[in-house]
């Protein structure tokens, strides 16, 4: 449970919305019609449900006919689907600069995706997570989903390889595939506690859920760095 719009075959030209929680997606205020048919899907899909949910009623919610939705989009599904890989890539991205950025102890990046992760999860107002466990995800047209979300994954994976060169979890591959299975469970489950209480604040949320990582990690807390 992490700039412009993702770069590459991850996305090309999508707005970046958060992940997640979209949140760039705000209540209708004279946004582009593509923004707009996005920002109703959203509030539908989690409040009343995907399957609930008519492309009439986005339309309407929207502002437009049903007909001027189709120009933008084929259907739910191809509204569902950009949603769900907006949401996994700002923090695709920052996973991706963390793994370049070598000059830092993997740890201490492990914690920050963390954080960052966290944050864009708790950012905005649509819960679009619940939203990955959809039967309708496993379909076809979620493969780019699916591929995107994995990639962040495997990027948590190879930090967390890095904060154990040489310890005996570093050489058994399945136990080091159940820490990673957990610390990305407790990340991308977070938005149940926040909903729970939504007042928390989120930056002090975020960094106590990654020291909760790191924990669970097995490397103990990361040192804060200096701002």
């Amino acid at each position: 449970m992490s700039g412009g719009a993702d770069e590459g075959p991850r996305g090309v030209g999508r707005p970046r919305v958060g992940r997640p929680r979209a949140d760039r997606l705000r209540p209708l205020s004279g946004r582009p019609p593509r923004e707009e048919l996005l920002c109703a899907a959203a509030q539908l899909f989690t409040v009343q449900g995907y399957a609930a949910t008519t492309t009439r009623a986005v339309a309407e919610r929207a502002g437009m006919r049903q007909a001027t939705m189709y120009h933008y989009f084929g259907g739910k599904e191809d509204l569902l689907a950009e949603l769900l890989e907006s949401t996994v890539a700002p923090s695709l991205a920052q996973a991706r600069r963390l793994l370049a950025d070598t000059g830092r102890s993997a740890a201490r990046r492990l914690w920050e995706l963390c954080r960052s992760d966290v944050l864009l999860l708790c950012g905005g107002p649509y819960n679009l997570g619940a939203l990955y466990l959809l039967p309708e995800v496993g379909g076809a047209r979620f493969a780019q989903f699916r591929r995107m979300r994995g990639e962040l994954k495997d990027a948590y994976r190879v930090l967390l390889a890095g904060t154990c060169v040489g310890t005996e979890l570093a050489r058994d591959g399945a136990a080091l595939s159940l820490r990673n299975d957990l610390v990305f469970g407790l990340i991308e489950g977070v938005m149940l506690i926040h909903r729970a209480d939504p007042a928390r604040p989120v930056t002090a949320f975020a960094q106590a859920t990654a020291d909760a990582a790191l924990r669970i990690a097995g490397v103990g807390v990361a040192p804060r760095e200096k701002s």
